[in-house]
């Protein structure tokens, strides 16, 4: 720990932090990196960062990383860990659960046995704003006072930039949960053994909101995807869904829940070429009980005019407004979208991007969307990072962007 590369690395650590907070613009990507940058660094199990709302004195997670992922919940200020922190402005350190001293934290509500944690308070000149909190270092050591001089240098660059950007958060009332899952795993036969793809999935999906699930290829998001969508199986654990546990349906029951709850948006747009494009909206609609008017839904993606046109004198822009013109005939609570842009222009991407912001603000509906553009992840409420079959991070955008603000 006292080694001469260590401390090297931590003065360069130092010196990204800084870098990330002068030159990001979004506020919460500041305290994403900074949180990333310290627990990377200190080689910890799991950490978050707070802000306090100050109308209701209650503080708010705004990202978390780590096995234990919670952005739906709010502390009272002066209470637990993260409150007395708060509450104080003074850090707290917890060598060991097994002292005495030690006041909890919302960690253990979660499952999460804290070992050891370093919670620093987010100081700017006139209040305390939040805190930092890194849980459990893999290595079991306890953290060094260079390591939490660094954490308070850290909090103060962070509270500089949230005081600078004016950003504040509301406690607000807690949402309910559309999509639980639990301990989700999922396994592929591979040769004689087996691929594990998702590798212990926890993860709630709220009503009423636009959540992107973000990674890198092959990290498990059109699996994870899938399985919530009824389209795959999970090997192990539970998936809750409007509280009917789907953990292992009957196909009956999966082939009544996706044509009746679930509206789909592929990368592929999968029209049927001989029927125009109102038809193929229209051959969906005739499938479930409710549906809005095939002519509403077209409307809904601004193609009227194009109602009677095949497929094939389409764009392909177009088509994946009738795509999604499909998802929504059909009223479903859900709406997951799979690299909806992938196959098109950045101009073309903006347009069906629109599309999906006006269904979340018009309609109320939950949008799961996957990609791998980071850029479309600020349009989202919360964005899920999935890293080798694992969440592993959630944070909560503070002010989704629109669709028109994107540039990649």
């Amino acid at each position: 720990m006292g080694s001469a590369n260590y401390k090297k690395r931590m003065t360069e650590v130092l010196w990204e932090l800084l870098d990330n907070v002068l030159n990001t613009e979004e506020p919460l990507n500041a305290l994403f990196g900074s949180l990333e940058l310290l627990a990377g660094l200190m080689n910890c199990e799991g950490g978050a960062v707070w802000l306090l709302d100050t109308e209701t004195q209650r503080l708010v997670p705004v990202v978390s990383i780590g096995k234990v992922q919670f952005t739906d919940i709010s502390v009272e200020n002066g209470l637990g860990v993260e409150g007395i922190v708060t509450a104080s402005g003074q850090s707290v350190v917890v060598e060991s659960t097994l002292s005495g001293n030690y006041p909890g934290s919302i960690f253990d509500e979660y499952g999460l046995k804290v070992q050891n944690m370093l919670c620093v308070p987010l100081k700017s000149l006139a209040d305390t704003l939040g805190c930092i909190q890194l849980i459990n270092r893999r290595d079991g050591a306890g953290f060094s006072d260079e390591e939490q001089m660094l954490c308070r240098q850290a909090a103060a660059l962070v509270a500089f930039a949230v005081e600078e950007q004016g950003c504040t958060v509301s406690a607000g009332e807690k949402k309910e949960v559309l999509i639980s899952l639990r301990g989700v795993t999922k396994e592929f036969p591979s040769g004689e053994g087996v691929i594990r793809v998702l590798k212990g999935i926890d993860l709630d999906i709220y009503r009423d909101e636009f959540v992107v699930i973000l990674g890198e290829s092959g990290c498990g998001k059109s699996t994870l995807v899938n399985i919530i969508a009824g389209m795959d199986h999970l090997t192990d654990g539970t998936l809750i869904i409007d509280g009917k546990d789907f953990s292992s349906p009957t196909e009956a029951e999966l082939t009544r829940f996706r044509r009746e709850y679930l509206g789909f948006v592929f990368q592929q747009y999968n029209l049927m070429p001989n029927l125009t494009a109102q038809e193929n909206v229209k051959y969906i609609a005739e499938l479930v009980k409710d549906p809005m008017r095939a002519a509403d839904a077209i409307a809904k993606v601004g193609l009227t005019d194009r109602a009677k046109n095949f497929p094939s004198m389409l764009s392909g822009g177009q088509q994946q407004r009738v795509s999604i013109a499909r998802a929504i005939v059909k009223n479903p609570k859900i709406i997951f979208a799979d690299e909806p842009t992938a196959a098109l222009d950045y101009r073309t991407s903006i347009e069906v991007l629109e599309v999906f912001e006006q269904i979340v603000r018009d309609r109320g509906s939950t949008v799961v969307m996957i990609t791998h553009n980071p850029e479309i992840a600020r349009m989202a409420n919360r964005v899920i990072k999935l890293r080798n079959g694992r969440v592993s991070s959630v944070r909560v955008n503070l002010r989704p962007a629109q669709a028109a603000e994107l540039v990649w």
